[in-house]
């Protein structure tokens, strides 16, 4: 068992990661408290809410994370190359090159859909728009930056699911290479 988890952030990181190795349902208080090293009393104040405010805060964190790596340099970046190049940068590192899952995207896949359904949306929403507006700013056509946006952020989440199922992260590379390339962006 490890040390108790110190600050806010760690905590949530530490939960985050038996979600993603255990989806929702399986995410015991057991595992939790294991992985956190704190008695469930100790969670139970950080989380009067139990598994549903710490599945709610990893949600926020996760959607802060991205907001401030990957949506907002799409819609803020001057050149929307180089916030295209970014974001691509910022997934690839975040999912650690295809060997870490997308827990929204999980989320999105099990039990917890119905509960957290309007931050899954708006996460792939706002990645897809944000994404389709950069698109735009480097002369897309409205129709054909949508769609290219729709299919970059469906092939990330793809080839996340297959590396996975193939326990082969070169997968998620080889399709981040090609995303790279139809987007036209550059490696940062």
């Amino acid at each position: 068992m490890r040390k108790g988890a110190s600050g806010r952030n760690e905590l949530i990181a530490a939960i985050a990661e038996v979600f993603r190795a255990h989806g929702y349902a399986g995410a015991s208080l057991a595992l939790i408290t294991e992985a956190t090293g704190l008695g469930k009393g100790s969670l139970y104040n950080f989380f009067p809410g139990g598994k549903d405010e710490m599945a709610a805060a990893v949600m926020a964190h996760i959607d802060h994370w991205f907001e401030d790596e990957v949506f907002s340099p799409l819609r803020e970046t001057k050149n929307p190359q180089e916030g295209i190049s970014r974001m691509l940068a910022a997934t690839d590192a975040y999912f650690h090159s295809g060997r870490r899952v997308c827990l929204v995207g999980a989320f999105a896949l099990d039990d917890a859909r119905d509960r957290f359904a309007a931050e899954i949306r708006s996460y792939f929403g706002r990645w897809v728009a944000d994404l389709a507006g950069a698109l735009r700013r480097t002369g897309r056509q409205e129709a054909q930056a949508e769609r290219l946006a729709e299919e970059s952020v469906a092939g990330i989440q793809g080839a996340l699911t297959l590396a996975r199922a193939f326990d082969d992260p070169d997968v998620f590379s080889r399709t981040m290479a090609s995303i790279r390339e139809r987007l036209g962006a550059a490696d940062i």
